[in-house]
Parts: C-alpha cells; sequence; structure tokens
C-alpha cells in the first residue's frame, strides 16, 4: 500500500514537491515537508516532477524550493501520512517485540523507538487505536507461527510436502488472513 502510495504519487506530473525524511542524534526518524535544521544529512523524496517522474537523493545541501501546485500538496500531505504511518506502525511493533522480555535490548534502542513513535504515530484517539493495531498484526505477521505458515506453503506450492488442493487452500487462506504485514 505504501509503495503504491508512493509510486502513484512520484507519478504526479507538474513541478517537484519535497518531502524530507532525516534521522536526529538520539536515533529518531523524522519526516517533514519542511527541511530539517541547517546541517543535518536527510533524504529528499521528490514528489512529482515535470518529467513526470520523481527520485529519492540524499542531500546536506541548500536547494531552492519550488512552488507546489494545491494537488501536489495534497500528493506531498498524503505521501508524508502514509510514511509517518508506516515509520509508526514499525516502532510500536518493535517496541511491543522488544518489551516482551524475549530477547535482550538496549535502554538506548526503546528510548529511540519510543521518540520515533512519539514524532510519527497521531495524536488522534480512533487512529492511534488503528496504528497500534496494524503493529499487532505487523508483529503477527513477522511472529514464527507465520513464518512456519508461509514456509509450508511454499513447500506445498512447490510440491516438496503432499497436499491436496483443499489443504493447499486452506493454508494460502490462514497465511492471507494471518499473516499478511499491514506495513512494509
Amino acid at each position: 500500500m505504501v509503495a503504491l502510495l508512493l509510486g502513484a504519487a512520484l507519478a504526479a506530473p507538474a513541478s517537484a514537491s519535497t518531502i524530507y525524511k532525516w534521522v536526529d542524534d538520539e536515533g529518531t526518524v523524522h519526516l517533514s515537508s519542511t527541511k530539517p535544521p541547517p546541517g543535518v544529512k536527510y533524504q529528499a523524496l521528490n514528489v512529482g516532477s515535470a518529467s513526470g517522474g520523481g527520485s529519492s537523493k540524499s542531500s546536506g545541501g541548500n536547494s531552492r524550493p519550488s512552488t507546489a501546485s494545491p494537488a501536489q500538496a495534497a500528493s506531498r500531505s498524503e505521501v508524508l501520512a502514509s510514511l509517518r504511518n508506516r515509520e509508526c506502525v514499525i516502532a510500536l511493533e518493535a517496541l511491543d517485540r522488544l518489551t516482551s522480555g524475549t530477547q535482550p535490548t538496549s535502554p538506548a534502542e526503546i528510548t529511540r523507538l519510543k521518540q520515533t513513535a512519539a514524532a510519527n504515530c497521531s495524536g488522534d484517539p480512533a487512529r492511534r487505536r488503528e496504528q497500534e493495531e496494524m503493529a499487532a498484526q505487523l508483529r503477527v505477521a513477522n511472529g514464527p507461527e507465520c513464518v512456519s505458515a508461509r514456509n509450508t506453503l511454499a513447500d506445498m506450492s512447490a510440491k516438496r510436502v503432499q497436499a491436496t488442493p483443499e489443504q493447499l487452500r486452506e493454508q494460502q487462506a490462514f497465511v492471507d488472513a494471518h499473516c499478511i504485514p499491514p506495513v512494509q
């Protein structure tokens, strides 16, 4: 979904609109339609251009801002919201996984993830619940049960494991229902 949205926005014709992505000294990921503070290395994602394509570049230098049309500004806002949602969900999932106590982690990593979530997650309670639900879905999709289910499906599909067409359909249905990450 994010890739499709980003691809569609990057293919929009007209003059360039830019989204900036950078990581601060604390490791927090920031996404913005305005440039980061001077001296901060950032990645500029150009949404739409005169040639109809988009590009991504790393920069720390200065470039003249271009004027975006209302359609480009709306497209940029949509892409920015989608990227922030992705960063939020990934940070929430990692926080949940790392604080579950099943694997060692550093306090600095927990702090970084909390800051990334705070910078990118929605302040709207309903939207935040959706993001937390997506993080829970991502944790399940990345979990051992789904890894095993996807491997079993691959073995069944490649006929390394003997399975009836019904078993194959059931395995595919399970993977589709439980093991597709909500963000990538």
